[in-house]
């Protein structure tokens, strides 16, 4: 699925199923508690902290899609084509980072 594709998949969801979408400031307090949860796994799972039975059954794709979901209700509101704006953001990062990254001598251990 297209970025743009899935930003029309939630408007038609949030219309049809959700009746309004909740207010910018809403959806961005939803939006960090959301990035909470894949926190929550991903320290749990990946790091240092000891997983709790009643974690280890939380599905990590299913968190990160709810982070993307408010995400894309977010752009859908304030008019951001996330489409548009990941292709200049990679644009921007690419000159910007060209070799930087490569250069790093922290990253070639």
């Amino acid at each position: 699925m297209k970025i743009s594709e899935a930003q029309k998949t939630v408007d038609r969801w949030i219309k049809k199923h959700g009746v309004r979408y909740f207010n910018e400031l809403t959806n961005m307090a939803m939006l960090t508690e959301e990035v909470g949860e894949v926190a929550r796994i991903i320290a749990r799972r990946y790091g240092e902290q000891s997983e709790k039975e009643s974690d280890k059954v939380k599905d990590l794709g299913d968190e990160m899609a709810d982070v993307l979901f408010v995400l894309i209700c977010l752009a859908n509101q304030t008019g951001v084509d996330l489409e548009k704006a990941l292709k200049k953001n990679l644009k921007k990062k690419t000159t910007r980072d060209s070799k930087r990254h490569k250069e790093n001598k922290k990253l070639t251990n």
